[in-house]
């Protein structure tokens, strides 16, 4: 599940840098660079609004994902494997009780 959520999350994050490099800014922008322009003749006079709506979408499933992300690690149940080593190593010493001195 945690792998499945990680792919996810760089999916959604390399979407959205895409979504906010082909959105218009004032002046020339990197969308016009690209062949952004042409983009209004082909989806309609409305790109920007889908694009914004885009973006939206896809910054809220960022931010979901990863507070999801940050909080599933501490319920996942790890062992470390050099400290089941160092507990093998370890000589295992019993307990000895005083002795008291004889009068």
């Amino acid at each position: 599940m945690y792998l499945t959520l990680l792919i996810l999350h760089i999916v959604v994050s390399l979407l959205l840098i895409g979504a906010v490099l082909l959105q218009s800014g004032k002046g020339a922008s990197l969308s016009n660079i690209f062949g952004g322009g042409g983009m209004e003749t082909i989806f309609g006079a409305e790109t920007s609004a889908i694009l914004n709506k885009i973006t939206t979408v896809l910054a809220i499933i960022f931010i979901i994902n990863s507070i999801v992300l940050a909080t599933i690690p501490g319920k996942l149940t790890t062992k470390s494997i050099l400290q089941q080593d160092i507990r093998k190593e370890m000589p295992v010493i019993p307990p000895v009780s005083p002795e008291l001195p004889e009068n």
